[in-house]
């Protein structure tokens, strides 16, 4: 029981550092992301040396970054980043790295808006896995880095979409292209497939578009473009 448990770390320890790091963590679990904040930076701000420290230092971050807010994500982000810059080594840096990545994928923008949030979350869960190659945090991080990559690679899709029904097909081609080369493993790459080929045949190279149908039909058993395909 949470109440239960707040009352019995103030009436043992009201000003023991571990008693504030409890503290904070009951009230991360209720969401109360301020008040949470608050014991946290007694931590940082009044035990300096304890060994405790950096635990307080990633709860002030989880805090910023549960309460949200445009203003919250952008002190998150420093908050993570201060982190890893100061305990490069600690134990828990790969969870900081993580948290970092998820700082930018919570500022994301839709495919069609500007992916500059999107491409900074990509390359820090990249970071995750040049650095903490064996961390338990790993699936639920490739998940997450799967959900990300696949947003870009819908924007730049997106674009090569326009590009074709613009009927500029060389500029349709060099974005379907681009998506596959960055983004092999794109999970919606069927189209890809197929307005590719499609745009190829579109400008006299039926050899070059010949493969892309094929692909679709091998590496697809359900898809929208698989009769045509055909």
């Amino acid at each position: 029981d949470a109440e239960a448990l707040l009352g019995r770390v103030t009436e043992l320890a009201p000003d023991h550092v571990d008693a504030w790091i409890d503290l904070g963590r009951l009230y991360v679990e209720r969401r109360k992301w301020l008040t949470s904040r608050e014991y946290f930076k007694q931590v940082t701000e009044t035990y300096t040396q304890s060994p405790v420290r950096p635990d307080a230092k990633l709860g002030i971050g989880d805090t910023y970054l549960g309460e949200g807010s445009a203003e919250s994500l952008v002190l998150a982000i420093a908050e993570f980043q201060e982190f890893l810059s100061f305990y490069p080594t600690h134990p828990r840096a790969d969870y900081a790295q993580y948290k970092l990545a998820m700082t930018h994928f919570r500022r994301m923008r839709a495919p069609e808006r500007d992916q500059t949030e999107t491409g900074a979350a990509v390359r820090e869960f990249e970071a995750f896995f040049d650095r903490y190659p064996n961390s338990m945090l790993t699936p639920e991080v490739r998940g997450k880095w799967r959900e990300a990559r696949s947003r870009l690679s819908e924007a730049s899709y997106k674009v090569g979409l326009y590009y074709y029904r613009a009927r500029w097909y060389p500029g349709a081609i060099d974005r379907f292209k681009e998506v596959l080369k960055a983004d092999p493993n794109y999970p919606e790459r069927d189209a890809v497939y197929y307005y590719l080929a499609e745009s190829l045949v579109r400008t006299d190279k039926k050899a070059e578009a010949a493969p892309y149908y094929d692909r679709l039909v091998k590496e697809f058993e359900r898809s929208t473009y698989l009769a045509d395909a055909r």
